[in-house]
C-alpha cells in the first residue's frame, strides 16, 4: 500500500529503494531506476566533496569563503548570506547539511572549484566514479534545472558512500539543530530523526517539481538500512512510507551479515600547486595497499614524501616504548581472574611480542641486534608479565618500579583534533595497530592520545589531540605510505 500515492502518479513519480548498507544488497525497490528530480537530495553530492576536498588538504575547515553575489542570491531554503560576507567553511558545511541552504551549498561549490558550473562537472566526474550511471548534476543545490536528474538507486549508493567514506563527517547528519555562524538552524528532517528509533540522517529534499524527498538511514543493533523515496506529497505521507519501507528493511535484512564497504573513489582534486591530479583510492587494510598518483602537469617535486632514515631510538622513545607497553601489561594482569583468559592473554602477549620487536627491528639501524645493549641504571628493571609467558623487549618494557612518565600532550587549547586509521575486529588489533603506527610516525604522533573506541562496526583505531593542521598533515603522510587516514575534528 502506497500511503497518500495514487497508482498513477506512483507509476510517473514515485520511486523508492531500501538497501542493507552493510554490503549493498537491494531488498526493496519501486522505479529505482527512473530518471526524476532529486531537489536537495543533490546536496550530497555537495557535502561529499566538500568532506573530500578538506580531506586532501585543498580547503580547510576554518577557511573564510567569501560569498558571491550568485550564492547569496539564490531562492530559499537560505541561511541569509549576503555578497561580500566572509564565513568559515564549517558553517557552510552545517548550513547545508541541517537547513539545507542553497546559499551556503553554492558557497561550497565556489570556494572549491572557482564556480559553481566548474563544480558540477566536479560532481559529474564524481558521480560517475561512484557509479551513479543515470544521474546528472546542474548545480550545487538541486532547485530544479533542464537535465538535472537522478535516481532512487543512484541517490541510495551516494547516501551508502558518504556513510562509509567519510565517517568523522556523517554525525552531521543526525543533528537537530546546529550553529551555523550567522545563527543556530533546525534540521529539515527532524519530525523522522525523532519518530523512528535509530534513524541518523541522511538528507531531505523538496521542489514543486520533485515532491517530497527523502534518503534516510537508520541502525538497529548489526542492521543498518537506507531507504530513499522520491515523489512523496507531502512531509507526513513521505515519512511514513519510509517508516514503512525502514520497517520492511529490517524485517527482510539477515542479522548476520559480513561488511562490504564500497570502494572509495579516485581523488580528483588539485595539487598545492592547483595541478589537477587522480588519485587512486586508499585501500582498506593499512600497509597491504597503495596509493597512486597521477597528474596532467609537470612537476618538480613528488607528492610522497621519501622514507625516513632508519635510527636508533633515542631516550625519550624508549620512555614511549614503556608507555605503549602499559596497555599490554594491564590487559594481562586483568586476564588473571580466570584460568581460560588467561591462556588467551598468553597468546595476545606473545603476538604483540612479535609486532613489538618487528617494529623494533625496522626503526633500529641494521646490524643492532647484534650489538649489546647499553647497561641500564640500577633502578630499572626488567618487568616480567608472567613466568610462563614470553616476556616482552627489554626496550620496550623497562621502567622504573614507580615511574611518572607524562608520554601525551594536553588536548587543551587547539588540540582537538584527531584522526582514524581503520576500524578492527577486535580490540587487541586496534592497538596492536596504533601502536605500529605510532612509532613509524613517531614525529607526527609524539604526544597524541591513543583511544579505541567500540562502535557497532567494529573497534575504531584513534589519535586524538592533534591540531587541525597535524590531523591533515598526519593522513597525508599515512595516506602515501598506503594507510587509511580520516581527520577527526569538530564539525
Amino acid at each position: 500500500m502506497i500511503i497518500g500515492v495514487s497508482a498513477k502518479v506512483m507509476a510517473a513519480e514515485y520511486a523508492a529503494l531500501v538497501m542493507d548498507a552493510r554490503n549493498g544488497n537491494i531488498l526493496h525497490s519501486s522505479n529505482a531506476d527512473t530518471r526524476l528530480h532529486p531537489a536537495s537530495l543533490t546536496k550530497m553530492m555537495t557535502l561529499y566533496i566538500a568532506f573530500e576536498a578538506v580531506e586532501n588538504g585543498e580547503i580547510g575547515l576554518d577557511t573564510l569563503v567569501t560569498i558571491s553575489k550568485n550564492a547569496a542570491a539564490e531562492p530559499p531554503s537560505k541561511l541569509g548570506l549576503k555578497p561580500g560576507q566572509k564565513i568559515k567553511l564549517r558553517y557552510l558545511i552545517r548550513a547545508a547539511a541541517v537547513k539545507s541552504a542553497n546559499d551556503a551549498a553554492t558557497a561550497i561549490g565556489e570556494a572549491i572549484e572557482g564556480s559553481e558550473a566548474a563544480f558540477a562537472r566536479r560532481m559529474n566526474r564524481t558521480a560517475k566514479d561512484l557509479g551513479m550511471s543515470r544521474t546528472t548534476f546542474k548545480n550545487a543545490h538541486g532547485l530544479t534545472a533542464t537535465g538535472h536528474l537522478s535516481t532512487a538507486r543512484d541517490m541510495s549508493v551516494l547516501g551508502r558512500h558518504v556513510f562509509y567514506d567519510y565517517p568523522g563527517y556523517y554525525n552531521i547528519f543526525s543533528r537537530t539543530t546546529a550553529d551555523a555562524g550567522v545563527r543556530t538552524v533546525t534540521h529539515t528532517n527532524s519530525r523522522f530523526l525523532n519518530s523512528y528509533a535509530g534513524a541518523d540522517g541522511i538528507k531531505t529534499g523538496y521542489t514543486s517539481a520533485a515532491g517530497f524527498n527523502l534518503v534516510a538511514s537508520a541502525e538497529r543493533g548489526r542492521e543498518r538500512i537506507i531507504t530513499t523515496v522520491f515523489g512523496g506529497r507531502s512531509t507526513a505521507s513521505r515519512n511514513a512510507r519510509v517508516t514503512e519501507l525502514m520497517d520492511l528493511g529490517f524485517k527482510r535484512a539477515p542479522s548476520n551479515v559480513a561488511v562490504v564497504k564500497p570502494k572509495r573513489p579516485p581523488y580528483r582534486g588539485k595539487t598545492a600547486g592547483g595541478a589537477e591530479m587522480v588519485a587512486s583510492a586508499q585501500g582498506d587494510i593499512p600497509g597491504l595497499s597503495s596509493k597512486t598518483i597521477r597528474v596532467t602537469v609537470n612537476i618538480t617535486k613528488s607528492p610522497i614524501p621519501k622514507p625516513r632514515p632508519m635510527r636508533e631510538l633515542a631516550p625519550e622513545e624508549e620512555t614511549l616504548l614503556v608507555a605503549m607497553s602499559d596497555d599490554i601489561l594491564n590487559a594481562v594482569t586483568q586476564a588473571q581472574e580466570t584460568e581460560q583468559v588467561l591462556a588467551l592473554a598468553e597468546a595476545a602477549t606473545t603476538q604483540a611480542a612479535e609486532v613489538l620487536e618487528e617494529v623494533t627491528a625496522q626503526v633500529a639501524p641494521a646490524g643492532i641486534a647484534d650489538i649489546a645493549p647499553t647497561p641500564r641504571p640500577a633502578s630499572l628493571q626488567l618487568v616480567a608479565i608472567t613466568p610462563t609467558v614470553a616476556q616482552l623487549p627489554a626496550r620496550a618494557i623497562a621502567a622504573e618500579a614507580a615511574p611518572e612518565i607524562v608520554t601525551r600532550l594536553s588536548t587543551s587549547g587547539s588540540r582537538h583534533w584527531g584522526v582514524n586509521i581503520g576500524t578492527y575486529g577486535s580490540e587487541y588489533e586496534a592497538r596492536k595497530v596504533l601502536l605500529k603506527t605510532a612509532l613509524t610516525e613517531l614525529d607526527m604522533l609524539d604526544g597524541a592520545l591513543r583511544k579505541v573506541v567500540k562502535s557497532n562496526r567494529g573497534y575504531q583505531a584513534n589519535f586524538l589531540g592533534l591540531t587541525e593542521d597535524l590531523a591533515g598533515m598526519t593522513c597525508r603522510r599515512l595516506a602515501a605510505r598506503g594507510v587509511d587516514c580520516n581527520p577527526i575534528g569538530p564539525t
